[in-house]
């Protein structure tokens, strides 16, 4: 079966569910009209259903290679990268002065989970464009971006992101990496990299790569990184692509999934690279693409549960066992939980946008607080939810879904990463219950006040989803007061991703309690039953392991886990 985009499904939650007409309502996007979204997203799932989602076994059984010190892409990556490219896709939320669209991130997220859904291998490229463009539209100088910009946003050229080396992952403190003035502005870098996605193509004039690294006598840890743009080519005095940089892909590495995604193992020779920002000041600047590029894979995992669903939907309707399976109880039980959980993780995920472009176009503390809060759930449960559907998708194939000519376990190992890299959702549940929380649980209460406000509302029309819907939401915010009320970090952290994941049900059953209240009487309300009847009440074994403390996790010694 060939992916369809579900453009009827993100058109529903942002006009029905997620209040879309107040971001039209605003002037920053007064001419992101619905008619523009409807005609915007059609659009964008004709090219992911014509165009990207034929490369997506291309991309897994003939994978990106090194040839000669350059990398070679999947066969049909080079032309959809165009499409795209052409298309206007990378710069959708672009700034206008540089060629961008200047349209709301809720078409950006929408967009790049259908783009997900299609080919999750080529769609990474222009995510880590996206994320390169808002880092240098918030932190470069005025002359770096009339350079770059324009061509990162017209797919001229492509950016990525260069954090992570061999002894430092997710301590980012812990980085080598050198930065040495050159005494005409520029500076050379000098180090490795690994984990680098797209870090080199086949089908861009320029490849530029924001890297982290530290100055002369900076002081230890992320206080002392600072961050800078290294050109593949240096672009010459009309700026064009001209001399190459001291600077090559190494290797790119065997993975699990992912291979038509160039993994790359980066090493920098004395490279000539700008600094972007204020020296020292890198991470706060590189957190400017990890926070966009966060949401991105939020999406991603989103964008293939919506894939791995299709296809075990369609072998379900077909494959006969005593009848067509699709009619067997446990068969329909995969089904439902994923086509709940895809719709609650898109839920969240594009609220989390709506309140990034509201906070961005009105400048309200409120909507910016919302934005960040749901940052790490919109991450974490897009993703996890991403990599349980695609695993029931493998169980719905049965004996099939182990067999690779099915294109069922692609899902699952392609997916499989989003778990891990942009942090972690383990440090996303950190960030939820540390950061997040560093207002006393405010933006957390007002979330869940106004979830029970409306469950309180729906009461008459639909008492049976409305009170547990209140009911959690009441359950989440006394487990909220518990959090914030916790002095040991200890604490804190140990329940903080059954918090995280207690969290998202809530936000789930609030999504799903929204839908069927905009269509009473259909399959939405159907489908929101079974979401809050079974589903739901996960919510409160999680709230119990989240406040269960630390003791357990550390009962056994390091010797008593190995014996």
């Amino acid at each position: 079966m060939s992916y369809r985009a579900p453009v009827s499904e993100h058109a529903f939650l942002l006009r029905k569910v997620l209040g879309y007409d107040r971001i039209a309502a605003t002037d920053m996007f007064s001419e992101a009209s619905e008619d523009m979204l409807s005609a915007i997203l059609t659009e964008a799932g004709r090219l992911c259903d014509e165009v990207l989602a034929p490369l997506q076994r291309n991309g897994d059984l003939e994978p990106a290679r090194l040839e000669g010190g350059a990398v070679r892409t999947s066969p049909g990556f080079a032309d959809g990268w165009k499409a795209i490219a052409e298309g206007g896709w990378i710069s959708i939320s672009g700034p206008h002065e540089h060629g961008g669209m200047g349209l709301p991130m809720a078409f950006t997220t929408a967009i790049n989970e259908m783009m997900s859904g299609a080919c999750l291998s080529l769609q990474l490229a222009p995510l880590m464009s996206q994320g390169q463009i808002e880092a240098l539209e918030h932190h470069a100088s005025d002359e770096i971006k009339a350079l770059y910009l324009p061509k990162l946003m017209s797919g001229q050229w492509s950016g990525t992101m260069n954090l992570t080396e061999p002894q430092a992952g997710s301590d980012v403190g812990a980085l080598t990496t050198k930065a040495e003035p050159d005494g005409d502005g520029t500076y050379a870098i000098t180090g490795q990299k690994i984990f680098i996605s797209w870090g080199d193509n086949d089908f861009c004039e320029n490849v530029c790569h924001l890297v982290l690294a530290r100055l002369p006598g900076a002081a230890p840890g992320t206080r002392g990184i600072s961050l800078f743009l290294v050109p593949k080519l240096i672009p010459d005095a009309q700026g064009n692509p001209g001399r190459a940089n001291s600077l090559k892909v190494v290797s790119l590495e065997h993975k699990m999934g992912l291979h038509g995604s160039p993994t790359c193992v980066m090493e920098y020779d004395g490279a000539t690279g700008w600094l972007i920002g204020e020296e020292h000041r890198g991470m706060a600047a590189m957190f400017t693409m990890m926070n966009n590029a966060r949401l991105g894979v939020g999406a991603q995992g989103v964008g293939v549960a919506e894939a791995a669903f299709q296809q075990a939907l369609a072998y379900a309707q077909e494959r006969r066992q005593f009848g067509p399976i699709i009619e067997h109880a446990d068969v329909r039980r995969m089904l439902l939980e994923m086509k709940a959980d895809i719709f609650a993780a898109r839920a969240i995920l594009l609220a989390c946008a709506v309140a990034t472009d509201l906070a961005r176009a009105t400048g309200d503390d409120t909507c910016r607080a919302r934005a960040a809060l749901l940052t790490p759930i919109a991450k974490t449960f897009g993703t996890e939810t991403g990599i349980r559907v695609a695993d029931l998708g493998i169980q719905v194939h049965g004996g099939m879904g182990y067999i690779e000519e099915t294109g069922a376990a692609q899902y699952l190992r392609d997916v499989r990463v989003t778990a891990i890299y942009e942090g972690t959702n383990g440090i996303q549940a950190m960030d939820l219950v540390g950061r997040k929380m560093a207002d006393g649980g405010e933006a957390a209460t007002r979330l869940l006040e106004e979830i029970e406000a409306k469950a309180e509302s729906a009461r008459a029309d639909l008492p049976k989803l409305a009170a547990p819907v209140w009911e959690a939401a009441q359950n989440m915010r006394e487990a909220t007061e518990w959090l914030v009320a916790q002095q040991d970090r200890t604490t804190r952290l140990a329940g903080a991703l059954p918090y995280l994941r207690a969290f998202a049900r809530v936000l789930g059953g609030y999504a799903h309690l929204a839908a069927a209240l905009a269509e009473p009487g259909g399959a939405r309300e159907r489908l929101a039953r079974f979401y809050i009847n079974r589903m739901l009440p996960e919510h409160a074994s999680l709230l119990v392991q989240a406040q269960a403390g630390a003791e357990d996790l550390y009962a056994l010694d390091r010797d008593e886990l190995a014996g």
